[in-house]
């Protein structure tokens, strides 16, 4: 199973975002909500953006490869999924819209073609 490797490898991003998001708080001194502080906005909203997408688009994914989706096609989304995160993230944290608007355009391209290829292969 192809999917399973790009989950594998975005739930280790997952918990990249997590320690960010602890490793801000610990240095800033916040334990609860974020104090106003804008790299901790910042690294929160990654964290959750990430938790509000992804998850809901690898199901799609996996429902995708196994309804018998290529493998090349599941390599090229499940990459584009991952590459399109690390790049949201990096516009968040470093605040450059260009790459937010990347990875939020490969993310929604990732879930829309997910989507979309189970409605059309759901009878092959």
């Amino acid at each position: 199973m192809i999917i399973s490797t790009y989950a594998a490898l975005l739930a280790f991003y997952y918990i990249y975002l997590s320690f960010n998001v602890i490793k801000v708080r610990k240095k800033e001194q916040i334990s609860l909500g974020d104090n106003g502080n804008v790299k901790l906005q910042r690294a929160v909203r990654a964290h959750a953006n990430f938790m509000e997408y992804v998850p809901f688009t690898i199901i799609l994914l996996f429902l995708a490869e196994y309804q018998g989706l290529a493998s090349h096609y599941c390599n090229i989304l499940g990459a584009a999924l991952l590459i399109g995160r690390v790049f949201h993230n990096l516009g968040i944290v470093e605040a450059k819209l260009k790459y937010r608007q990347i990875g939020a355009v490969a993310t929604f391209l990732v879930t829309v073609i997910s989507a979309f290829l189970l409605l059309v292969t759901r009878n092959s």
